[in-house]
């Protein structure tokens, strides 16, 4: 467990302090910063570990911003690795979505790691990134390439807020989430538009059922005849975290045993 000193103000003040800019997509997740989340720490959620070997997240609503804060953590260290040493031939447009993507996930990080005073995981979870090639843009082996592994990040993320808010009891907390999946769904589709143009929705992501070719690499016409919600799919906490542990070392991978 890891509890912080500092006060609701010093909290605040923290979030709010700004990183780098370097393009529209460092303002889509500013607002985030001033949130009232640090009001977490009211709460009391022991750790617990039922699994053996794994980090539960706890229950209630705590146990979702530390479930929030195990994904966001993960993600915040994969774009960390990627733009340490960027993948051969990325363009300088490429190299400056990628940087903004870490810096939005590591403010994601922070965030919460400010905001859950009490009951928090461990702030240093370790990933393991051994089945990712950091030197490919896409897939070309048996590994996933850079952008095929950001893109199943952001879409486990985008699902896995989803699903939790069914969790959430505190309307700020529920809010807070909708801003910040919010944010995560604007990286998800970019990602996917960088592997391939025209590809950011998908019927793997969103409810769609359809019978003939678009323009948008999906299948439906103009004409309406495509069915469906038309929602972003949700994904369990099991289901996420299914995925997510596969890029979690020993000692590192969560549970979420309050929230099925």
């Amino acid at each position: 467990m890891h509890n912080s000193t500092n006060s609701p103000a010093d909290q605040a003040a923290g979030l709010a302090a700004p990183v780098a800019r370097r393009s529209f997509l460092r303002y889509s997740g500013a607002g985030l910063a001033v949130g009232g989340l640090w009001l977490a720490g009211c709460s009391k959620d022991d750790d617990t570990t039922p699994d053996a070997g794994f980090i539960d997240v706890g229950s209630s609503d705590i146990g979702i911003l530390n479930y929030a804060y195990a994904l966001e953590q993960l993600e915040a260290a994969f774009y960390t690795q990627v733009v340490a040493s960027f993948y051969t031939g990325a363009t300088a447009a490429e190299k400056a979505i990628l940087s903004d993507l870490k810096d939005h996930e590591i403010s994601h990080r922070e965030f919460f790691k400010r905001a859950i005073t009490t009951g928090r995981i461990s702030d240093s979870l370790q990933p393991d990134f051994s089945n990712i090639d950091f030197t490919q843009k896409t897939t070309t082996s048996g590994k996933m390439g850079v952008l095929n592994a950001a893109m199943a990040f952001e879409d486990l993320g985008v699902a896995a807020y989803n699903g939790a808010g069914r969790f959430i009891t505190n309307n700020d907390y529920l809010a807070l989430a909708g801003k910040i999946v919010s944010v995560e769904a604007r990286h998800a589709a970019l990602i996917r538009e960088m592997i391939g143009v025209n590809t950011f929705v998908a019927n793997d992501v969103v409810d769609l059922a359809t019978s003939s070719t678009n323009n948008l690499s999906g299948t439906g016409s103009v004409t309406g005849n495509v069915t469906g919600t038309g929602m972003e799919r949700s994904k369990r906490p099991a289901a996420v975290l299914a995925t997510a542990n596969n890029f979690l070392a020993a000692g590192s991978k969560i549970s979420a045993n309050s929230f099925v």
